[in-house]
């Protein structure tokens, strides 16, 4: 984990931070910083959990009460993790801050917070020390979380809208399967009784022709 930033959700201030590049990756993580602040200003009706690929890293970031905790990641670092440790700084936040949030006024106010970010990050690195069956099995399936690019996140909120647009269509295509098969039996049988007409009445003509006769 390259960084850990908090920020508050309705106006993306950011609360607290931890940044910590690794010996082979990117030292350079201003460009990734930025970003993820621009992140923290399109909250508003933005998914509660999501993760987003930038570069040869990936945002994951979880919105939680009143703040959203985001972590930088390599894209290797396994996803389910990543939200766990989410959840775990996001609530332990809440729980020492949570009736101090609404007044702060300045960027940074909790950097002591610190300490506990480093902590939980020795916790969830360390894979020798804490195996992937310590994750709460309470924790929702990361297959069922949106992944995005970053170069689409400028509009957390229309990326949303048009998740929540495709998952009611699927669940809506069983349905339109079955009024097409409705509809495709409808125009069978109306095709068929109007053929039976006509041949009826081609029978009652000829009969009447051959009366005349």
């Amino acid at each position: 984990m390259e960084l850990t930033l908090i920020a508050r959700v309705r106006d993306g201030l950011i609360l607290a931070t931890s940044i910590e590049g690794s010996d082979g990756g990117d030292t350079n993580l201003v460009k990734y910083s930025n970003q993820a602040k621009m992140l923290f200003k399109k909250l508003s009706n933005a998914p509660q959990m999501q993760s987003i690929e930038t570069g040869p890293y990936m945002f994951h970031y979880v919105i939680k009460q009143s703040i959203c905790c985001l972590c930088l990641c390599q894209h290797s670092f396994p996803r389910k993790l990543a939200f766990a440790y989410l959840e775990d700084v996001s609530q332990e936040f809440l729980n020492q801050n949570a009736t101090k949030i609404d007044q702060v006024a300045r960027p940074y106010h909790f950097l002591e917070f610190d300490q506990y970010i480093q902590q939980a990050k020795k916790k969830y690195v360390d894979r020798n020390r804490y195996a992937m069956s310590a994750v709460s099995s309470e924790l929702q399936d990361v297959a069922r979380i949106m992944v995005s690019n970053i170069e689409d996140a400028s509009d957390l909120s229309g990326i949303s809208k048009k998740y929540r647009e495709d998952a009611k269509a699927l669940n809506r295509s069983g349905g339109v399967v079955g009024n097409l098969r409705h509809h495709s039996a409808h125009r069978a049988v109306h095709h068929f009784l109007n053929g039976c007409f006509h041949f009826s009445h081609c029978s009652l003509y000829s009969a009447s022709f051959y009366q005349r006769l």
